[in-house]
């Protein structure tokens, strides 16, 4: 038997089973769209109202892991601390889960650093990967938390239900709308029915004027109630907001009771409607938004909880390490390069072609304005701008849809190249051993690479995102024809998900034309086959372009069982979007219904530089705050060539690219003399190079050993050595 009920915190229908047998409640989340449903398999009702407390475990960041927490959840309010405060008082009217752990009954210090959550203005969901996890989802933050055990996690759950309960509100977003709308009625229908029973005009008029006079009056009342109800929510969520930077220092209670007192309002003349949300990446989002940043000097909360004596379950503490990727704080990034200093200076195109022709490209000295803000070892990372689509592949993988894996890990594959279209300026060549941070606790992943190998050439990168490793060794041979450049890659690209699936791939070749006369673009042309070893694997065909052609960029390619049975088809172009369609199909559908988008290139920035750099790209060498103190000397973002280009001081950066090419040119002999790779390894005497570890540990405590200024000055008597040699 079905019941359906709203769903107190998401203001959707609630479905539930009865099932026979003894069985025990089940809690379970079921998804439409972004809404989120809670349901109780053997259709109990939920618990009726009451103050809860506890110890919660919730994520801080990367270093500190899990820490436990006291929560508290009275009169609508979620608030936690470090330790119990003071009017944290517990009674009878008090339940709380789980019991407190035996331990010192000594005293210590509290302090009252709080966090508060409006269950009015939030949602929660829980975790499918984990049986002891939640989220609570705000407008300003997502707390990520944890129990000791899948019933004390229901039990919470219960609790924030049936406290959500006291908000149950029908929607009214409908109403909103028609308010928006300026609503209006029509009295015809009325005068007519009036004059046919014969009644004057003119009392016909009177009524009717009486009829909309109190209508306008009602309507005036309702939207009264609408703005102030609006008014209320904006100020829930300006304390809220406010109370990131209150955490930290800890809120007063003066401020703790205003904001209850806020709380208890709503539940008055305004408990008509309710304001829960979900947002549509929720499922996107196992580590994504945690944060909270913590004092240096870390009190448990346990050594606080013991001396107290409360009746309840049990709560045992355990402090599981985390490999979770770092979800510290949300970092703020630019959306424009800084506006150059200087005038650009033209540069003479024939003296450079005349004595070049032919030549590896990586061999001809160019001056700075060939080149744009970033090196090779950031546009590694820029491959990676569309890493959600990995996140989804993971995701279908985990549920049983290997072919909807495949099928995202080729989107994946593709849209790397969407951010070269315009790009016409070549990245800088990284010196030996120079390396590249990028972490992105926003998009989940973090990222490393190193330049491995002066001659050849090798650039070595490795990245852990949610649920899948993805690393790579590149090399470009390039040859510069006059009035075209091509790029030929070697190397192999590898993505390895956590239940073992590993997709291999290498990138296609790449041309710049209209070097001398017209408009310079680039396009990629080649076969990409991405190989599987699994079920699946892909081919995709980057068709090469023509004078003629009028509809460039296109990309087509099917995916093929292990008997060679071709399952889905893949079009699209590498500069918009892909779509697919199951089965085999020789030609594009002319109906778009038909077929199913799997990526879409994001909108270009608003603020247009000279090198097209995507909004991602922006990003890439950017020193935020407190970045710069935490970085290797060898990173990329401190080359002082491209720090001045990006800055608009071109003589700068043209004289210091002509310095560190001088001291590029030792790289070949230090390699011969048996230089080796800081972070990578290669696998083997022929294997790829795979990152070692030990980066992201020796950032954490500042230790950069074996990490030379490979951006300082020349030693001359290196210098006259090498000349000598």
């Amino acid at each position: 038997m079905r019941v359906k009920e709203m769903h107190p915190l998401c203001c959707i229908t609630l479905e539930s089973t009865s099932e026979i047998g003894d069985q025990s409640p089940e809690p379970t989340l079921l998804r439409t769209g972004s809404a989120v449903v809670y349901s109780n398999i053997n259709g109990s009702d939920i618990i009726n109202a009451s103050d809860v407390a506890g110890i919660l475990y919730k994520w801080t960041n990367y270093h500190k892991g899990w820490r436990s927490r006291w929560f508290t959840l009275r009169n609508g309010i979620l608030s936690y601390s470090k330790n119990r405060r003071p009017d944290h008082i517990t009674g009878d009217d008090v339940r709380l889960i789980g019991n407190l752990p035996a331990g010192n009954n000594s005293r210590r210090k509290c302090r009252k650093s709080v966090g508060i959550v409006h269950l009015k203005v939030s949602s929660f969901r829980e975790s499918k990967s984990d049986d002891r996890r939640f989220y609570i989802f705000t407008s300003t933050k997502t707390l990520h938390l944890r129990t000791n055990s899948k019933k004390e996690r229901a039990a919470w759950i219960e609790a924030l239900i049936s406290t959500r309960n006291l908000f149950q509100l029908r929607p009214l977003n409908d109403n909103f709308s028609l308010l928006q709308n300026d609503v209006s009625i029509s009295t015809e229908r009325l005068k007519k029915r009036l004059l046919d029973e014969g009644i004057g005009e003119g009392l016909v008029n009177d009524c009717e004027q009486i009829m909309l006079s109190e209508f306008s009056e009602i309507k005036g009342q309702l939207k009264s109630l609408c703005d102030e109800r609006s008014n209320l929510l904006d100020t829930l969520s300006q304390l809220e907001a406010a109370n990131i930077e209150a955490e930290a220092s800890g809120v007063h209670d003066g401020e703790f009771q205003l904001m209850k007192q806020l709380s208890s309002i709503g539940r008055g003349k305004y408990s008509e409607w309710s304001t829960t949300e979900s947002s549509d990446d929720i499922e996107k989002q196992e580590l994504d938004e945690a944060s909270d940043e913590e004092e240096a000097n870390y009190l448990d909360a346990n050594e606080c909880f013991s001396e107290l004596h409360l009746s309840g379950g049990s709560v045992v503490v355990d402090h599981m390490a985390s490999n979770s990727i770092d979800a510290s704080a949300q970092v703020t990034r630019r959306t424009k390069l800084p506006d150059p200093i200087e005038k650009e200076k033209g540069v003479s195109l024939w003296s450079m072609i005349k004595d070049n022709v032919g030549k590896d490209l990586t061999r001809v000295c160019l001056p700075v304005y060939f080149n744009e803000p970033l090196s090779s070892l950031q546009k590694c990372f820029e491959d990676l701008e569309y890493s959600y689509l990995l996140d989804r592949a993971y995701e279908h993988g985990k549920s049983g849809n290997s072919l909807l894996r495949i099928l995202n890990v080729a989107a994946f594959a593709v849209s790397g190249y969407a951010s070269t279209e315009g790009r016409n300026c070549k990245p800088f060549n990284p010196l030996l051993g120079e390396t590249y941070e990028a972490d992105f606790p926003e998009k989940g992943i973090r990222f490393f690479s190193e330049k491995v190998s002066h001659h050849p050439t090798l650039i070595a990168c490795h990245c852990e995102g949610r649920g899948w490793k993805f690393w790579a060794d590149s090399n470009l041979k390039s040859k510069f024809w006059g009035r075209s450049i091509q790029l030929d890659p070697v190397g192999t690209l590898t993505l390895e998900f956590d239940d073992g699936e590993i997709f291999r791939w290498s990138k296609v070749t790449t041309s710049i034309y209209n070097l001398i006369l017209g408009k310079i673009y680039c396009d990629h042309h080649g076969i990409m086959h991405i190989r599987g070893n699994r079920q699946y694997s892909c081919k995709l065909k980057f068709k090469e372009p023509s004078i003629i052609e009028r509809n460039p960029h296109q990309v087509h390619g099917f995916v093929e069982d292990v008997s060679g049975k071709k399952v889905a088809t893949l079009f699209g172009k590498w500069n918009e979007s892909m779509y697919y369609m199951n089965g085999e199909w020789t030609s594009k559908p002319k109906d778009s219904s038909d077929s199913s988008l799997l990526w879409t290139r994001n909108k270009p920035p608003l603020n247009l530089t000279r090198y097209n750099l995507s909004s991602f790209a922006i990003t890439l060498n950017e020193l935020t705050p407190g970045l710069k103190e935490k970085l290797p000397p060898t990173d990329s973002r401190l080359r002082p060539d491209q720090r001045h280009l990006e800055n608009g001081e071109y003589d700068k950066a043209n004289s210091e690219k002509l310095r560190l090419e001088t001291r590029q040119r030792m790289s070949r002999k230090l390699q011969e003399n048996g230089w080796r790779p800081r972070w990578f390894q290669r696998e083997g005497e022929d294997g790829t190079f795979r990152y070692t570890g030990g980066y992201w540990e020796a950032r954490e405590t500042g230790t950069w050993d074996g990490c030379p200024n490979i951006f300082g000055e020349i030693d001359q008597e290196l210098l006259t050595s090498f000349e000598g040699s």
